[in-house]
């Protein structure tokens, strides 16, 4: 199966690209999903695909780096834990509800893509992230959307 592409949003006070540099190997696991869509997403990721690491709180928000998927989708323990401000009490052990992944960095960007420039990118006119109301934490990505977000971005 060929390698998929995704975006994958954060807020970077809460998780930056910064904070998966470095945590132990620069993998860690993306816990907190709660929306449907982005969790159904989360659970077609294969090992190995490839992730824009998109900073949705920064000013402007932007593109930081490059991920991968280190693990794939596996119940979401935050929704079991009734500490967490990601607990669900409909969650049981046995119907977990949520998922999460294991993300690896890749690579952090010199020069970082800002919305903007995305925007402005006739080639990525498409691209969810640059669609109006495109509010799920999970986007697809195209082969040639993420070719063209490397290139702006001075990356391989």
């Amino acid at each position: 199966m060929a390698r998929r592409y995704w975006l994958m949003k954060s807020e970077p006070s809460a998780y930056s690209f910064a904070d998966l540099m470095k945590a132990p190997r620069k993998t860690d696991h993306w816990d907190g999903v709660r929306n449907y869509l982005a969790r159904n997403r989360m659970m077609e990721m294969k090992k190995g695909d490839r992730i824009l690491f998109y900073h949705s709180g920064a000013n402007p928000p932007h593109v930081a780096g490059i991920a991968e998927v280190a693990r794939e989708a596996y119940p979401d323990h935050t929704a079991l834990d009734t500490r967490s401000k990601y607990h669900d009490p409909k969650a049981t052990p046995e119907n977990p509800r949520w998922f999460m992944v294991d993300v690896r960095a890749i690579e952090a960007f010199a020069s970082t893509v800002p919305l903007p420039d995305l925007q402005a990118n006739p080639k990525l006119a498409e691209m969810s992230v640059v669609q109006r109301g495109q509010r799920a934490s999970v986007l697809p990505v195209t082969p040639a959307e993420y070719k063209e977000v490397l290139k702006m971005a001075g990356s391989r």
